[in-house]
């Protein structure tokens, strides 16, 4: 094998591959047989370079890396590859030869190796995997490469929360759930962030180890690094009237109201205007970036931080507002998400939370199926009151993944001894249970998910799959009830047992996301570059692999992706 490359990126990402198998499977493809190759596109830090590695490891490629420094030099991309002088059309005729060539960084590239890596996918005869980041100015050749149809184009979305949990697990050891879901906050899909915060925690000794358990955990400020530093040096070196004042507000007060009272109008415009802060319909005003009011706490200093923060009764007050919302909820069987940001706060910076909140927030997150989530916050709780009952219940019914009783013999798969014990959803699931129907069940399973009892209803979808005499709608309901027990980072509960999925290939799950969200065959087909007969061949397929009759059954049978905060 001969593979030739010109600097090429270090990867200092020390971690084991991990997640993104629909995508790499989906480039592998994309570049193997009659393939003419993909564009891979995402913002910086996305792990594009890392997944477009792994895809050509093995194989005989050569490599071009666009740079800042050589953008005004004809085919300084390609100058390892070519001769010292050379037309465009003698290294076309050169590069042919070449099997597969990665392309990094092709937003960086001069104009002349930007109309070779155009002219190369014309004519077909190489293989083209090009990498290029979003937000950056690309040149025209190479975004001509998917918006000409050229090259079909996959825009890496963000690692979703279990696979950055798999990431770390494989190259940071075993961080416990909380701590990964703070993680996973602050960086928002940026994995050189996430290696660079956890080599941080790391160095400066901020991982304690969990009593009675292997796992590790992070409560503190986030450390200001000099990378970070530089990531956030245009929110830190704001210099107009008032601005410096409003963002540190926010950082230890969100959210605000949009009013003369609280908030600087002038200043709070104009750093909307630069993307720093959301303002909502009501009017409440956030930090645009997880990541923003960490280190704007970090940065406040003791005397500063104690004048933002406020008095400690007013912080009490906040907690204890959101400790009645989370009760509220669990009261009308409703455990949808919720906004709850100071006991999310006072955990991350390691001030403690009082038990009744913790046992709160064990309690909601073990009915949505979050069970790591649950265990480390009753633990939390614990902390602050060792004899806590509620924490201690809360605890065993996490690590045990039952505790609902009676509701727990519904689960496991005994309705009758739940008679006239149950009401709302959950006689409703009893009684479909009882008389064995299928299509019931499948009806309390939807409401359970409607109200964010993700595990209940895998289980009761699990049951549905088990009731049912259409083979079409057993597939539907074990469908349904794999990808929910996936949410519940992957619970095994008795009533999910033995589980079995016709997986759908990378690019049928990407079709099916589309179509789920309402976009028609033809808009798909123009996202992703395709011509629309794959596109309804594609979904054809998917349809009997999931147990659907049409598009209108999709949302239920996917996982569609959390909008994110403007």
């Amino acid at each position: 094998m001969t593979t030739f490359e010109r600097d090429a990126k270090t990867l200092e990402l020390p971690w084991p591959f991990t997640g993104r198998e629909d995508e790499l499977e989906l480039v592998r493809r994309s570049v193997a047989g009659g393939r003419h190759g993909i564009v891979v596109t995402g913002p910086a830090g996305r792990g594009k370079t890392r997944l477009v590695t792994e895809a050509v490891r093995g194989t005989d490629h050569a490599r071009a890396v666009g740079t800042p420094a050589t953008r005004g030099l004809p085919f300084a991309a390609f100058a390892h590859l070519l001769p010292e002088t050379v037309s465009l059309h003698r290294a076309v005729h050169l590069l042919s030869s070449v099997r597969l060539l990665l392309v990094d960084d092709a937003h960086l590239l001069d104009d002349a190796s930007a109309a070779l890596v155009h002219q190369l996918a014309v004519h077909g005869r190489t293989r083209l995997l090009v990498v290029a980041t979003d937000g950056a100015r690309t040149p025209g050749a190479i975004s001509r490469l998917w918006t000409g149809e050229l090259l079909p184009r996959l825009a890496l979305e963000p690692l979703p929360r279990e696979e950055t949990a798999q990431l770390l697990a494989a190259g940071a050891g075993g961080l416990e759930a909380l701590t990964v879901n703070r993680l996973h906050r602050l960086c928002r899909g940026d994995l050189r962030l996430l290696r660079e915060l956890v080599d941080a925690v790391r160095e400066r000794g901020l991982l304690r180890r969990v009593p009675d358990s292997a796992e590790w955990e992070w409560r503190g400020p986030v450390p200001i690094t000099a990378s970070v530093r530089a990531r956030t040096a245009h929110l830190l070196d704001r210099t107009g009237p008032g601005e410096r004042e409003t963002l540190d507000r926010l950082a230890f007060a969100e959210p605000l109201p949009m009013d003369a009272d609280t908030l600087d109008l002038d200043a709070l415009e104009a750093l909307e205007a630069d993307g720093l802060v959301h303002v909502d319909e009501q009017g409440a005003t956030r930090l645009a970036h997880p990541l923003h009011g960490p280190v704007l706490r970090a940065a406040a200093g003791r005397l500063r931080a104690r004048r933002l923060a406020g008095a400690p009764d007013r912080r009490a007050a906040a907690l204890e507002t959101e400790t009645a919302t989370l009760t509220r909820a669990i009261a009308e069987t409703d455990v949808r998400a919720v906004a709850a940001p100071v006991g999310e706060w006072l955990l991350d910076e390691g001030t403690g939370v009082p038990a009744r909140h913790a046992a709160v927030r064990a309690r909601f997150a073990r009915l949505r199926g979050e069970l790591r989530e649950a265990a480390a916050w009753a633990r939390e709780g614990l902390r602050a009151a060792a004899d806590d009952p509620a924490c201690r219940h809360e605890l065993d019914a996490a690590l045990g993944t039952l505790g609902e009783a009676p509701y727990d013999a519904v689960r496991l798969g005994a309705p009758d001894r739940a008679v006239g014990r149950l009401t709302g959803v959950f006689a409703t699931h009893a009684e479909a249970l009882a008389q064995g129907d299928g299509p019931a069940l499948d009806r309390a399973a939807q409401a359970l998910e409607e109200r964010g009892f993700l595990l209940f209803a895998a289980e009761a979808y699990a049951q549905a799959a088990g009731a049912h005499r259409d083979p079409s709608a057993t597939r539907t309901s074990r469908t349904r009830a794999v990808s929910l027990a996936r949410r519940c980072q992957g619970a095994r509960t008795p009533a999910l047992s033995g589980l079995v999925l016709g997986e759908l290939t990378a690019r049928q799950r990407q079709i099916v996301t589309l179509a789920a969200a309402g976009l028609s065959n033809r808009q798909i087909a123009e996202r992703l570059t395709l011509s629309i007969r794959t596109v309804g061949n594609h979904l054809y397929s998917a349809y009997a692999r999931l147990g659907a009759s049409d598009r209108d059954a999709l949302p239920c049978l996917v996982e569609l992706p959390q909008a994110q905060p403007a």
